[in-house]
């Protein structure tokens, strides 16, 4: 009788052990950046719109390395050499943004969607108040 309470003793303090671990692992997914990027490195000069990439739309459905690892993202907002030429030739967005994954390049306004002037950066995160509040 006591090695089977014992035994059930054993197997309670292994799924507290397991349980506090998943909850450790997602604490750590929540602090993830959810916000929108906008990105201005060349829009203003070649008389488009900024880009708005809603990193939080992204982000709930892919996990970071799909787009920071696999695609090629660096980590920074503005880092990236994005050009439409790229895009086109399937880097970058354009990896899944060809009208298979998702739409493509020809629904400018989607992406292109900025106010003009508007700098590149992260806007509306869990450091200004959360998306679509910037």
């Amino acid at each position: 009788m006591l090695i089977k309470s014992l035994k059930y003793s054993i197997r309670n303090k292994v799924f507290i052990m397991l349980f506090s671990l998943l909850g450790i692992c997602f604490s750590i997914a929540v602090s993830a950046e959810y916000g929108d990027v906008v990105l201005n490195r060349l829009s203003d000069q070649n008389d488009v719109r900024p880009v708005i990439f809603p990193h939080w739309f992204h982000r709930i459905r892919f996990r970071c390395k799909v787009c920071h690892n696999e695609l090629g993202f660096e980590m920074r907002a503005g880092s990236n050499e994005i050009t439409m030429g790229k895009i086109i030739d399937g880097e970058y967005c354009g990896l899944c943004h060809n009208n298979q994954i998702a739409w493509g390049v020809e629904n400018c306004d989607l992406c292109h969607s900025g106010k003009p002037g508007l700098q590149t950066g992260i806007r509306g995160s869990n450091q200004t108040g959360g998306a679509g509040r910037w």
